[in-house]
Order: structure tokens, then C-alpha cells, then sequence
């Protein structure tokens, strides 16, 4: 090897090295439970007043309705996963599917408007996160066969007739995944999505810009770690592709002030969705994952229109 290799070897090298390993330090802060109380059933951003507000409201209402509360479990991929399903003597159920970070309890916030419905909920730790195993976020290209099992006992254990889904952020793209497989049954019946991204690169890539953060060469080699580790294609595979495939029926929630999800993609990909049954609802204030904090009343009654409104059986 020439001496010109060599010296384009070491230049690579010592440039390369320092920001693999700090990528590496992203990739294992955003997706990689190290420890136990990492993403336990307890409030994440303490020093977050709105998501304190949030996380309060969702104590309270899992609080005032614990009587009809059970803790239930499933197994999937070999791991055992947690969680608690509420029976308000309804014959449907919904699956409420939190992001990033967040268990069941952070999952009561969005659990009144089935309530009002006559849905039975259940909230659940995701793997890797609250009572669930796991130590590795797969941004829901493994987490979609725990769905199906979390459907599967409430279809043919807990008697409900229909599953619904309801995803935020990462669990909107989650719930997707689980409708538009092979495996899915006809009882898991619809979905909605509340601030659900196109790719998850492009929500990394805006959550970068609004920090601040150098995007090259970390971007990349971060989203290298998630192949690698994860297993998930967050470049070329993600909701932008596979809403193509959806047929059942579709609620989509976004707020015109998401940054991190951004609305002109989200038009796009209402759009781009083939099913009969789909309703795009704007919401003016919120953030990312901040929709129903913001607008509550709107919220509930946007999701019990939904319900009311959709042939579940007929997609």
C-alpha cells in the first residue's frame, strides 16, 4: 500500500473515530435502556412544566378510575412485557401506544375519549420501557409484533370484539406497522396517529436543528447505530412507505405547530394514503405530543367522532 493510502487511512481514522464514538453516545442516550429507572413508569422531563401539567392529568384520571383496573402481560420475541388494562364493561378496546421515553401511566392522558366512547383501554410498557424487558428501542419495526400480541389477548382472552390502536409520535408509527402486516387480523380493526413523522431520520433531523446540533457527520452515523443495533431502516423504510398499504381506517391528529413532525409532510401523507375511511384533524396549538394538553375538549371530541362515526367492519 502507498504511503498516499496510508496518509488518507490515518486522516479518515482520526477524524472518523471521535465522532463514531460520540454518535454512539447519541444513538445509546435516545434508544438503549442501560439501567432499570431509565424510562421507568414515572415522569421523564421533571423540569418540563407543560409535560408536568401532562403527566399530572394522566396520575389523576388513572387514579380516579383504578376499580377497574388489572395488570395483564404478554410474551413476545421472548420477552415478557407489561401492562394495565381497564375494563369500563365496553365490548371494543383501544391500545394506546406511548412515544419515546414515556410507559402505560403517560398513556392515561389520551385514554378519556374511549372511556367516553364505552372502550375498554389498555395502556402498556412498550419493550425496554416501565415493567417491560427489553433494553433496545426498535422505533416499532420489532415493538408492531408486541401489538399483536397485546391485540390477540384482548381479542380472544379479555372478549373485546374489535382493537383499535392509538399512537403518539414513535407509537403512531408503531401502529401502523402492526395494521398494514400480513399477520394482522381483521379485529384490529383501525388506527389513530397523533403527530406521526414521515421517517424517523426526519423527525432526528428537525429534533438536531431545533437543538442546535451539527448534523454531519453525527446524523448519519447515528441513524448507521439504529440499523446496526435496532434493526430499524429509519432512511428508507418508515410511515411515508408503508402507509401505502393501509386499508383500514385512519384518524390523523397533528398540530400546524409540530416542529418536530412537520404538518406539510403530514398532508402529504394523508394524501398519500389509500384507505376508505380517513380523517385528517388540524389542531392550532401543541406541540410535538402536546396536542391533547393544548386542546382537550377538541381532542375528546375528535376521537369519539371518529369512533362513532367509522365502519370498523366494513374498512
Amino acid at each position: 500500500m502507498s504511503v498516499a493510502w496510508w496518509i488518507v487511512i490515518i486522516f479518515l481514522g482520526a477524524f472518523l473515530l471521535p465522532t463514531m464514538v460520540i454518535s454512539f453516545i447519541i444513538y445509546h442516550t435516545l434508544l438503549v435502556r442501560g439501567k432499570q429507572e431509565k424510562w421507568a413508569r414515572s415522569a421523564s422531563m421533571p423540569e418540563d412544566e407543560e409535560y408536568v401539567r401532562l403527566y399530572a392529568q394522566a396520575t389523576a384520571w388513572g387514579e380516579q378510575y383504578a376499580a377497574c383496573k388489572r395488570d395483564v402481560s404478554v410474551s413476545s420475541d421472548g420477552l415478557r412485557l407489561a401492562g394495565e388494562y381497564f375494563d369500563f364493561g365496553g365490548e371494543n378496546a383501544v391500545i394506546i401506544i406511548p412515544g419515546r421515553m414515556e410507559s402505560c401511566r403517560y398513556s392515561y392522558h389520551y385514554s378519556e375519549p374511549y372511556r367516553k366512547a364505552g372502550w375498554n383501554v389498555l395502556a402498556i410498557d412498550t419493550r425496554a420501557h416501565g415493567d417491560s424487558e427489553g433494553k433496545i428501542n426498535s422505533l416499532g419495526y420489532k415493538e408492531y409484533r408486541d401489538i399483536l400480541a397485546w391485540a390477540k389477548l384482548l381479542h380472544e382472552e379479555l372478549g373485546n370484539r374489535l382493537v383499535v390502536l392509538h399512537g403518539i409520535c414513535i407509537g403512531s408509527s408503531t401502529a401502523l406497522f402492526a395494521v398494514t402486516d400480513k399477520a394482522c387480523p381483521d379485529y384490529l380493526a383501525g388506527l389513530t396517529v397523533d403527530g406521526m413523522y414521515t421517517r424517523f431520520y426526519d423527525s432526528c433531523k428537525q429534533h438536531m436543528i431545533h437543538d442546535h446540533r451539527p448534523l454531519f457527520p453525527f446524523l448519519w452515523e447515528t441513524m448507521l447505530y439504529i440499523r446496526l443495533v435496532s434493526g430499524a431502516d429509519v432512511i428508507w423504510d418508515g410511515p411515508y412507505k408503508r402507509i401505502g398499504k393501509l386499508k383500514k381506517p385512519i384518524l390523523f391528529i397533528h398540530s400546524r405547530e409540530d416542529q418536530f413532525s412537520e404538518p406539510a409532510k403530514t398532508q402529504i401523507m394523508f394524501d398519500r394514503c389509500p384507505a376508505r375511511q380517513k380523517t385528517l384533524a388540524w389542531f392550532p396549538h401543541g406541540g410535538h405530543s402536546r396536542v391533547r394538553v393544548n386542546n382537550p375538549e377538541l381532542y375528546d371530541q375528535t376521537v369519539c367522532k371518529f369512533l362513532a362515526s367509522t365502519d370498523f367492519i366494513n374498512p
